[in-house]
């Protein structure tokens, strides 16, 4: 039942591993996706946003769907964490989301359309803390800006989505748990760990993230506005 076939379609961050499966599935689907990374602009320049997302509009006569999944991470200790890092986290995921969103409306009011739909990634952390037992020394331990800025993505989420649904403009959020890389797997011990903390008893696959996605970003979900879909085998259950 969800149909994404002949969507336009802006998605952030597409060369990660989540980008990259969002951009496989989709189109497998017959959605049109125009993909940026950091090759392409910076999400941190508002005028580059601009500019590379009205071209997209105007080449595509119109986009349906944005989804912001560009993100970054540092994973020094806390204790150790610079001024300069700090920044460039709360920038690329908190101003650049806002960047992502605002340069995203403004085209949609420039190309008159009648509906579009936002889908933000945010995370688990967003909305609990790290359990640091799961984590070895050396291992790349989740940061307090990183969850910080995963948290005020579902707080703007829910923000858009009341201010946005004059425009009748959807706004949601995806939040995944911690998301198995078959291309460049885990710690085996933090992968043992994480999914005896998880009442699925694993990790998620990419592919099961991207379905809720598709099912945000799709005309099926037309009246699921300003949710946090957490996706995460009931992790934050415990």
């Amino acid at each position: 039942m969800i149909n994404l076939k002949n969507k336009k379609v802006i998605l952030t961050g597409c060369k990660g591993q989540l980008g990259s499966k969002i951009t496989e599935i989709y189109e497998q689907q017959g959605a049109v996706v125009c993909g940026f990374d950091i090759d392409d602009f910076d999400l941190r320049n508002k005028g580059d946003v601009l500019s590379n997302y009205r071209n997209t509009f105007d080449k595509l006569c119109g986009v349906d769907i944005l989804i912001n999944n560009a993100g970054v991470s540092v994973f020094e200790d806390s204790m150790s964490r610079t001024e300069d890092d700090f920044d460039f986290v709360s920038d690329v995921n908190l101003r650049g989301t806002f960047n992502s969103i605002q340069s995203f409306v403004k085209c949609f009011d420039e190309h008159k359309q009648d509906n579009a739909s936002i889908v933000n990634v945010g995370s688990i952390y967003g909305v609990v803390s790290p359990d640091f037992r799961m984590y070895e020394e050396g291992d790349r331990k989740n940061s307090e800006i990183y969850g910080a800025t995963k948290a005020a993505i579902i707080q703007m989420t829910k923000y858009f989505a009341v201010y946005l649904s004059e425009k009748n403009i959807r706004v949601n959020c995806v939040s995944p748990g911690g998301i198995y890389n078959q291309n460049n797997p885990q710690n085996k011990d933090f992968i043992k760990k994480y999914s005896e903390r998880c009442p699925m008893n694993r990790m998620v696959k990419d592919d099961e993230i991207v379905g809720g996605i598709a099912y945000l970003s799709s005309d099926i979900s037309s009246y699921v506005n300003g949710h946090n879909l957490i996706i995460d085998g009931g992790f934050v259950c415990w």
